[in-house]
């Protein structure tokens, strides 16, 4: 099982740390190596927070995220990306930015650095919407209750997260120009970038949210229909056809993956300048980690991991509340990878050993009836 969902992530390590090796020796080597496991480190509340929704989609679409979705994942964020936003802060071609990412490292990472403020505004925002849309839901199963149950009796008020992460945005960009202009005004103009921006995040997740979200209801409804003509045809010794909605809705929820591990990239793509300025070796490392940040999302689903820790994916969800403010505040202040890092996994860990506790509860009481007792008595 563990071969069968870790083999190619297990077989790109071998060649990127090979590869990396005959490119620059094994200081290339080392390098590479130490930006997959900042990846990794970076990211795994991503893997816990995309298992969640790959296990409601079927074993096709779960390939498609393997392998479509791991191209887009390395090559698309981890090498693209970054020279788009060089193309563009810089005004000038792709051919160019290519060029000038391998032959002038220093000025490719000075453009990189630039362009860090709108490029935090964006994923800072459609993380923060992640986070506060999880968080002002009303759950059956509670983490931290005295704060989970107040937020959710909060969020029955209409479009709460939406208001809550434009003030959020509006204070971001008003505390950066007044910075600036308490320095010479020589960054001004970025304010109004990152107030941009971060309305750019917020439209992308309530646009591509929205419509896996009904695409997702829509995929629930035809299920149930689904389920009723089985049982009409089993009465009636028929045949029923296939549904085609489930391909419709499982895309929209990919796309939406996809986006999700866009926004979670950011960071990692921005910290790994702090460990090299190639982007070769930035690609090899970054991606070797994705691989295997794509590889634990599926196990994670396959072994059912989260229906039997279910504060997992609270943990994950507050993760990325953190890594939403972290983005922020970066606009501004420098942090340092290891300490954004270390938050997500303190939460994830914390999380983690609260659903043993409760499952302990729960198998000391021996009945299913005394669930609330046994979260009470897990002490979260």
């Amino acid at each position: 099982m563990l071969l069968k969902t870790f083999g190619w992530s297990f077989a790109v390590t071998a060649l990127g740390l090979v590869a990396a090796a005959f490119y620059g020796g094994w200081t290339a080597f080392g390098i590479v190596a130490i930006l997959a496991i900042l990846e990794i480190s970076l990211s795994f509340d991503n893997a816990v927070v995309n298992a969640g929704i790959l296990k409601k989609m079927n074993a096709f679409w779960q390939k498609i995220f393997l392998t479509v979705g791991v191209l887009i994942a390395v090559f698309g964020m981890r090498l693209v990306f970054p020279v788009v936003i060089v193309a563009i802060s810089a005004k000038m071609g792709p051919v160019e930015a290519v060029d000038l990412a391998l032959n002038n490292k220093d000025r490719y990472q000075q453009l990189v650095t630039d362009a860090h403020p709108s490029i935090a505004a964006f994923g800072g925002m459609f993380l923060l919407m992640i986070f506060l849309d999880f968080i002002f839901e009303d759950r059956d199963i509670q983490w931290l209750r005295w704060i989970e149950r107040p937020l959710a009796k909060l969020g029955k008020v209409d479009m709460l997260s939406v208001c809550i992460a434009l003030v959020v945005l509006l204070i971001t960009s008003f505390t950066f120009a007044t910075h600036a202009h308490q320095h010479g005004g020589a960054h001004v103009d970025k304010a109004e970038t990152v107030l941009i921006a971060g309305i750019a995040g917020l439209i992308t997740y309530m646009v591509v949210g929205g419509l896996s979200g009904y695409f997702e209801d829509k995929l629930e409804e035809e299920e149930e229909r689904e389920h009723e003509e089985e049982e009409e045809a089993a009465r009636s010794g028929k045949q029923k056809p296939a549904i085609v909605l489930a391909g419709q809705a499982a895309f929209f929820m990919f796309l939406y993956l996809e986006v999700l591990d866009a926004s979670f990239s950011f960071d990692g793509v921005i910290g790994a300048f702090a460990i090299t300025n190639d982007i070769v070796l930035m690609a090899l490392g970054l991606g070797i980690g994705a691989m295997y940040v794509r590889s634990l999302t599926v196990y994670l689903v396959r072994q059912g991991t989260l229906d039997d820790y279910v504060y997992l994916e609270h943990g994950a969800h507050y993760a990325i509340g953190a890594l939403a403010v972290i983005l922020m505040v970066t606009i501004q202040h420098e942090i340092n990878e290891v300490v954004t890092g270390l938050v997500g996994v303190v939460l994830i860990a914390w999380s983690f050993f609260s659903s043993v506790r409760r499952n302990r509860a729960l198998a000391a009481a021996g009945e299913e009836g005394t669930d609330e007792k046994a979260e009470v008595s897990s002490g979260v």
